[in-house]
């Protein structure tokens, strides 16, 4: 029986290398873990997952990236000129548990990086009552 399938890799098309790569060296904290240009790849590690920034990718993917405070991030992101697309929200109020504890509620926003893909900050907290 084959294991299950784990994510190894995610690409994003970058016109700009050195502007992508300063983008995410800036978003992610960290600096790339390698760069082989030409033929124009930068590599990140995302806590064992790739992302590869690619001059001749196709389209992108949208990235998911977790954060502590998904509104704080977006305001951060705001303020240094980001793109915000979509406004922190509560995207899924998760009362049964189904992707992480019961009773939290999932948040997400949208931003463009430098290259005009969509980047997707989440995180979840404890839902809020209501009365």
């Amino acid at each position: 029986m084959m294991r299950a399938m784990e994510i190894v890799q995610i690409a994003q098309q970058a016109d700009d290398l050195e502007r992508a790569t300063a983008f995410y060296t800036e978003l992610l904290g960290a600096a790339p873990v390698a760069t082989y240009d030409p033929p124009g790849l930068v590599f990140f590690d995302l806590a064992g997952v790739r992302l590869l920034l690619d001059r001749q990718a196709g389209p992108g993917a949208t990235i998911y990236l977790q954060v502590d405070d998904v509104e704080q991030a977006v305001a951060d992101l705001a303020a240094r000129g980001v793109e915000v697309t979509e406004p922190a929200h509560v995207v899924f109020p998760d009362q049964d548990g189904t992707f992480g504890p019961p009773g939290e509620d999932e948040w997400l926003a949208g931003i463009r990086d430098s290259e005009g893909n969509l980047v997707c900050l989440a995180n979840r907290r404890p839902a809020k009552l209501t009365e």
